[in-house]
């Protein structure tokens, strides 16, 4: 695979997304959060994955329309929380995010997690989304594949995205593998186990190795895996450093020890046993 800073991820229908993202997750304070989206792009990110939970959506959109980024070169998605979640009230969600971003369409829309009562409707309304020419793909978070085949039974389009808690600690393989077979693009969240891998001997072996940090090595992991991979910071020097990760190449060996890591330890909620509310 080859792999540079514009690498993308063909999705189904054939948009193109970029590999690698900035999380704007807890960038709750508007300077920050657009000072840290500024310096993303400013550094060749292409990509923000924001959510209406994050409160950030204003400052996202901000930051895009203030960038010398032509707005159809960055990839914008967003989510629709839990409590906005069902037909009618996503597609008012959709239209409260697309105020705040101050934009006339979004590039991926997600339902955030797969509310029992609801998460086939919430999809089906991302469908009509993208019937409309709203949002440019359609996509779920947090689903796992009986999620997603109990959306297949009624969809007209598949999910073209799945955004799922992967890195090291969680790899997700079997997952990951009936998304490949259904065309369906995986997305990592927390995808540094949220800083808890940094001081990983194996890690720290691997990455001294290339002259790269325990970071760059596992996001280099999800790049190598076909993962589009979205780390975030709002320190200037880690935004930086996240996406310098074009200039080295995991080995097969070194791939499979990092694999090994694996625990099916999460940071965040399990999708089958989470309060929705």
């Amino acid at each position: 695979m080859d792999l540079h800073i514009n690498s993308t991820k063909q999705l189904a229908n054939g948009v193109e997304m970029p590999r690698i993202g900035l999380g704007v997750y807890k960038m709750t304070e508007p300077d920050i959060a657009l000072n840290a989206i500024t310096t993303a792009i400013d550094a060749g990110y292409r990509h923000i994955d924001t959510a209406s939970l994050y409160a950030n959506e204003k400052e996202v959109g901000e930051a895009v329309r203030n960038s010398s980024v032509a707005r159809n070169d960055i990839f914008i998605t967003t989510k629709v929380w839990n409590s906005d979640q069902g037909y009618d009230q996503t597609l008012k969600a959709f239209e409260k995010s697309l105020e705040l971003l101050g934009l006339d369409h979004i590039d991926l829309y997600l339902t955030h997690w797969p509310v029992k009562e609801t998460f086939v409707d919430t999809y089906r309304a991302i469908e009509r989304l993208y019937e409309e020419k709203l949002i440019r793909a359609t996509g779920v978070s947090n689903h796992q594949q009986h999620h997603l085949e109990a959306i297949a039974v009624k969809a007209n389009v598949k999910p073209m995205v799945n955004q799922i808690e992967c890195h090291p600690r969680l790899t997700q393989f079997d997952l990951r593998e009936y998304c490949a077979e259904q065309g369906i693009a995986v997305t990592s969240w927390s995808p540094l186990a949220r800083g808890g891998l940094l001081n990983e001997p194996t890690l720290q072996r691997i990455s001294d190795k290339y002259g790269k940090s325990p970071a760059q090595t596992i996001i280099r992991w999800h790049l190598q895996h076909d993962l589009i991979v979205i780390p975030k910071s709002v320190t200037p020097t880690r935004i930086a450093e996240n996406i310098d990760v074009f200039d080295f190449e995991l080995t097969f060996e070194d791939m499979k020890n990092i694999d090994s890591l694996n625990l099916n330890e999460r940071t965040g909620a399990d999708p089958d046993n989470f309060n929705f509310n």
